[in-house]
């Protein structure tokens, strides 16, 4: 008789855990926490006790930062980090719907490969290639 009583309650746990650790599951899954606060994730990226004066040259992460800080309050927004995208998806998104069909990206890389096919040969040879690549700004300075 014990037996049948210690399988009882061995299985009565068992199905409470189960039911336990399947709703946690479910419910960590199904919910999206709100964004957290800004104000909580900036720290300051100096801490110093005595005042420095301010140095002329930024580090390249400052200046990132300063780029994406449109409005220069020491935050950045979600919009502000969007508005980096904008222009150059809405250069390739011709009708103006928001959405980017194949075809308007085929079309840029159709007019990309047309320039650099000089001789008119529907092919690229190695000269005919290098145009396309992207300049880079080491690339553009003329030091």
């Amino acid at each position: 008789m014990a037996r049948y009583f210690a399988i009882t309650v061995s299985a009565v746990l068992l199905f409470t855990a189960i039911k336990l650790l399947w709703r946690g599951s479910a419910d960590a899954d199904g919910v999206v926490p709100p964004p957290p606060a800004a104000a909580s994730l900036m720290t300051p990226l100096r801490q110093s006790v005595s005042p420095e004066p301010p140095t002329a040259e930024l580090s390249r992460e400052e200046r990132r930062f300063a780029r994406y800080d449109a409005d220069e309050n020491g935050v950045i927004t979600r919009a502000e980090m969007m508005d980096t995208r904008r222009k150059p998806f809405a250069k390739l998104d011709k009708d103006g719907d928001g959405r980017l069909s194949f075809e308007e990206w085929a079309v840029a890389t159709s007019d990309k490969f047309a320039t650099a096919d000089r001789d008119r040969s529907a092919t690229l040879d190695r000269a005919e290639f290098l145009t396309t690549r992207r300049e880079t700004k080491a690339a553009k300075c003329a030091c």
